[in-house]
């Protein structure tokens, strides 16, 4: 089984802020302390965001990703590392900023007085590289260790997503996008088969990094890594 490191970002792990809200009020023991306000779990959230916490976690899982790298790169045979995109490569979070860190997927986006549809925004081609994924990026590209991505956005942003990831620094040897036509109940069932077809080109895939649980199940990758993601979960 792959080794697993991840960081939960210390507040409201792996959910989204009305779960964290509702989850409480839906208990069945009785609550020891009154039931936080939406107002209060959207600052605190903010305060993780923003305040440097966020990034210092992001910051201990890619140290323990390269580390990982560094010891593999030369060993393995057409060594590979496999990303996410949103939240893991680029940024989205002035888009749920304005949103008061909800997750509204369609729509157009006004960053000034909000609403902003998650998909008009990522057509932008705006969002930025999150700091210590980009340094790993660039170090597996100086090991000679190729560079795909792996990503639930859909197909008709795939060139507005390769150029904004190219812009911000990443190299991609391959973008892959999700396919027309109905989800299935979970992203992994549809990362992992992408991750088997890379294997099954003879690639070895030494680490897998995204932001859900989701991203990483399902094998075909030596080790997984976890970032902090107090926003959204998706199954």
């Amino acid at each position: 089984m792959a080794k697993r490191v991840w960081a939960s970002g210390g507040i409201l792990p792996r959910v989204g802020i009305a779960t964290a809200v509702l989850g409480v009020a839906c208990a069945t023991a009785p609550s020891k302390g009154p039931v936080p306000s939406l107002f209060d779990a959207q600052r605190e959230v903010e305060t993780y965001l923003t305040g440097g916490r966020y990034e210092a976690d992001v910051a201990v899982v890619t140290a323990s990703a390269r580390a990982y790298l560094e010891k593999r790169a030369k060993e393995a045979t057409r060594p590979a590392v496999v990303f996410d995109v949103d939240e893991t490569s680029l940024s989205n979070w002035p888009a749920y900023r304005v949103n008061g860190w909800g997750r509204i997927t369609s729509g157009g986006c006004d960053l000034d007085n909000g609403p902003c549809g998650l998909r008009a925004w990522q057509a932008m081609g705006k969002s930025k590289a999150i700091r210590p994924t980009l340094e790993l990026a660039r170090r597996a590209r100086e090991l000679g260790v190729a560079l795909f991505f792996i990503t639930g956005r859909p197909q008709d942003l795939r060139d507005a997503t390769e150029r904004n990831l190219r812009e911000e620094g990443f190299e991609p040897d391959g973008l892959i996008l999700f396919p027309e036509g109905p989800r299935p109940p979970s992203a992994a069932d549809f990362k992992a088969p992408e991750r088997r077809k890379l294997t099954e080109q003879g690639y070895t895939i030494l680490l897998t990094i995204g932001d859900q649980e989701s991203d990483l199940l399902g094998g075909y990758a030596e080790r997984t890594f976890k970032l902090p993601n107090p926003v959204y979960y998706l199954p």
